[in-house]
């Protein structure tokens, strides 16, 4: 060997050894703790879901959203002055800036709204973002924004697309009664911002899921909040994470009548076909969510007239907890939602986006803790792919 010459290494000599041998292999990082938090707790066993330790029970029935958001992003209720300087700030920040919503009329028509959505908050940044992590004012400021303005941008783009001009926000309105009035261009009812308040809430936070995962990834660069919330957004766009909602009613639409349950919750258990809004990935009894929404839907539904489908939503889930209630297969969130959205005139894609501003206050809590003792994620592999082979020239491929 000539000095300088650099000795190859025969791959088969000297395999490459695996990193981690002793570390199990978790697909999809199941079960595998990613991060300390404070912010919320679930118990799949109990059906308990707390915020900030209070039971989700306990603020769908006596809190606001906008106060859950508070609760959730800087870790205690608020007291009125508190409660009231937040309000404020998010109702006098309502308004898109036009060139935003310029780059929506450019939106193809059939777009998802999902993927308006996490446009448009990506946007956000060329407007707002400093980066100014360590600056206090500027965390708040972004909270607020995104806060404000992530509804309007949802009824802008519904409205648009229809050919429609945006319906201005109104800063007399509550959060979720503002909503309502700008994506149907009428004031609800007082029972139906009330009730589309807590399902707002019963969204808020649920630990550290797909899309709040993406967040805290995300944030662990140190982009801005804009970048952050988008990358949330492009998380809960997939099937497998937001709009079973809607396949819900898509389901019900298809079973039609009582008197086709029970055959259709057999063929799809002897096919191991998923029956949509059942079954958690954490819960082992029904989702303490869905027991909420199913009240507040009775409530709906006295109040404004009755649903076609609750009847049989009703039957559904009495048969499928017959069939799978043993293997802890219960409703989830996703069951009732839909029925209550399909009643205050919402379009059916635009479910998935009004999880993504009910989220959002779940999203904003995991960056601002992220931020407190941030590094960067860096997972590891194991890499199960060949070593050592030569390149093959291009004549001899």
């Amino acid at each position: 060997m000539q000095v300088g010459e650099v000795p190859v290494q025969n791959p088969a000599q000297n395999p490459v050894q695996n990193p981690m041998p002793d570390v199990p292999f978790k697909p999809g990082l199941e079960g595998v703790p990613a991060v300390q938090s404070k912010i919320s707790h679930v118990d799949g066993q109990l059906g308990l879901l707390e915020y900030r330790g209070i039971p989700v029970e306990a603020l769908a029935e006596n809190s606001s959203f906008v106060e859950v958001c508070y609760l959730l992003i800087w870790g205690t209720l608020p007291t009125q002055t508190e409660l009231d300087d937040f309000e404020s700030e998010v109702r006098h920040h309502r308004r898109l800036k036009y060139r935003i919503r310029d780059m929506m009329k450019c939106f193809p028509e059939r777009g998802h709204p999902m993927d308006a959505l996490q446009s448009c908050a990506a946007a956000l940044g060329l407007f707002y973002s400093r980066r100014a992590l360590d600056d206090p004012e500027y965390i708040r400021a972004a909270v607020v924004r995104l806060l404000a303005k992530m509804p309007t941008m949802v009824a802008t783009f519904s409205l648009m697309r229809k050919g429609h001009d945006w319906v201005m926000p109104r800063d007399d309105l509550s959060y979720a009664a503002n909503f309502l009035y700008m994506l149907n261009e009428e004031e609800p009812s007082i029972e139906a911002a009330r009730i589309f308040d807590a399902c707002l809430i019963l969204h808020a936070e649920h630990t550290i899921n797909a899309s709040t995962f993406s967040a805290r990834v995300t944030a662990s660069t140190l982009t801005d909040p804009y970048g952050v919330v988008a990358s949330a957004v492009g998380t809960l766009a997939g099937p497998l994470h937001g709009g079973a909602n809607e396949e819900v009613l898509e389901m019900l639409e298809y079973i039609g009548t009582a008197d086709r349950i029970e055959a259709y919750v057999d063929q799809c258990i002897a096919n191991r076909q998923k029956i949509m809004g059942f079954g958690h990935r954490v819960y082992k009894v029904k989702d303490p969510r869905a027991v909420i929404l199913q009240k507040l839907a009775c409530e709906l539904f006295e109040k404004q007239g009755g649903d076609r489908f609750y009847d049989l939503a009703i039957k559904l889930e009495e048969t499928v907890s017959d069939r799978l209630g043993g293997k802890g297969i219960y409703p989830n969130v996703d069951f009732y939602s839909g029925l209550i959205y399909q009643h205050l005139g919402i379009p059916a894609d635009l479910f998935t986006p009004i999880f993504a501003v009910a989220r959002l206050g779940g999203w904003l809590a995991h960056w601002k803790e992220q931020l407190g003792e941030n590094r960067i994620f860096r997972p590891t592999q194991i890499y199960t792919g060949h070593h050592g082979l030569a390149y093959e020239p291009m004549a001899e491929r």
